[in-house]
């Protein structure tokens, strides 16, 4: 499964705990607040998160390992992916099959994706389960088996992964102005790698690939529920805590080259209804003007009242849905629009999308569309941490590609931007002279 990133936030009252083998520093919870927050190194360097969450008997135990996309070689495209499928296909002790198993025996459910930075595998567990799911996911990172036969049956799957995209219009042309976007650079390779690629994919080069980044070194793990921090330790002590150093060095990030000019390209497909989308680089997760770029989405489409659904599709009739997105990654953020409609205004919706971002560039937004966009972060953002699913995610993601630290005051940080730092976050990343953009038509029209 493959899963981009969006910011969701969490509330900065969490305090926080920073500890190593060395020293422990503790800061208090303030009164009435949620639980402490506990952040651990482990030893051997893999990072610990336990977060105390009482809302339901459940326990996510979320492990992240960095390593995605930008970390393939060219000649191993998709092999992050790949790894992902197969460390669910048995181990030295257990065959395919026994993971899945062992999670519904115990009431739980599991789910893995990959992204371009990281790839996570989650297991859901009522509270007496999460020895058993901190048992499984050591084993599936450091001891799974790789068999000839459960490749060769992953990598068909995956083929049909790639189909069920390409059959997608919605989601293929995202993954298209991805590549436009991030020319020659990984951020702009297909998640799934290339049919080529994958055929290599023989067990010698998957183990080898799950040796240099299945590291402690480059994993995050992250416990949530209604668990007693020192108990998750000595779990994780008597599990991962195991595992050896490795030295691992995370490789040399790829530069990432301007959009220079306007790239555009029409693909002709069978369905019937064309789709439109432009893209901008956008700033990475751990960039401050993030969280204005992240208003500048809500504003101009992130509600059935944003500035675009109202003019194109409600007032003008040129589009029959519109919504515009702020992805965040490790090195980079990809901000686009996306509009279905008839092939006919695909010139025409174009137009009127760049010149609303270029009024909200030149004035900027009312006080009560910063408002109305703050308010609805801040409902996101309480509906996420809701659940320890919300919480565990973004924990994950921000710890090993972000900061966690601008998680926590997400809320607090998106409250104090002010309508001029979203104007000019728009002027400095969304400029109407420089982006790329990809239509959709019907075939033939």
């Amino acid at each position: 499964m493959i899963k981009p990133w969006k910011r969701i936030g969490v509330a900065a009252a969490l305090a926080i705990i920073v500890s190593s083998c060395a020293a422990v520093a503790q800061t208090a919870p303030p009164v009435g607040g949620p639980p402490t927050l506990v952040r651990e190194s482990l030893p051997n360097g893999l990072t610990l998160i336990i977060q105390d969450h009482r809302s339901a008997d459940i326990v996510a135990v979320y492990l992240w390992v960095g390593t995605g996309v930008r970390y393939e070689k060219l000649d191993g495209r998709g092999f992050a992916h790949f790894q992902e499928h197969m460390l669910f296909k048995g181990t030295d002790t257990f065959g395919p099959g026994v993971i899945d198993r062992t999670i519904e025996g115990q009431g739980g459910r599991s789910n893995a994706f990959t992204s371009f930075d990281y790839t996570t595998f989650q297991i859901q567990v009522p509270s007496d389960g999460t020895r058993k799911a901190l048992d499984l996911l050591e084993a599936m990172a450091f001891r799974s088996s790789f068999e000839p036969k459960e490749i060769d049956a992953e990598r068909k799957v995956i083929f049909e992964e790639a189909n069920i995209e390409t059959d997608t219009p919605k989601s293929n042309i995202i993954r298209q102005l991805y590549g436009l976007v991030f020319p020659g650079h990984p951020y702009g390779r297909p998640v799934l790698g290339t049919p080529e690629t994958l055929n290599a994919g023989n067990r010698e080069r998957l183990k080898a690939f799950n040796q240099q980044y299945y590291t402690p070194e480059n994993m995050v793990l992250v416990v949530v529920g209604p668990v007693d921090a020192k108990a998750i330790r000595t779990m994780v002590d008597e599990t991962f805590g195991k595992r050896p150093k490795t030295g691992y060095v995370p490789p040399q990030a790829p530069p990432l080259t301007p959009l220079k000019g306007v790239i555009c390209k029409t693909v002709e497909r069978p369905e019937q209804q064309a789709l439109l989308a432009l893209g901008w680089p956008a700033p990475s997760l751990s960039n401050s003007d993030s969280f204005a770029v992240d208003l500048v989405a809500t504003i101009l489409g992130g509600t059935e009242s944003a500035r675009l659904p109202k003019t194109l599709r409600d007032g003008e009739r040129l589009v029959s849905g519109i919504s515009v997105s702020n992805s965040s990654m490790q090195l980079a953020g990809i901000f686009y629009v996306q509009a279905q409609l008839e092939a006919a205004d695909v010139d025409k919706a174009k137009q009127r999308i760049l010149e609303e971002l270029g009024r909200l560039e030149k004035d900027g937004p009312t006080e009560e569309e910063r408002q109305l966009a703050v308010t609805k972060a801040e409902s996101e953002h309480a509906f996420a941490y809701e659940t320890t699913d919300g919480v565990a995610a973004a924990y994950g993601i921000t710890q090993l590609t972000g900061n966690l630290d601008d998680e926590l005051r997400y809320v607090d940080r998106l409250r104090a931007v002010t309508r001029d730092q979203i104007r000019d976050a728009a002027r400095k990343f969304l400029p109407v002279t420089d982006y790329a953009c990809i239509a959709f038509v019907p075939r033939g029209k």
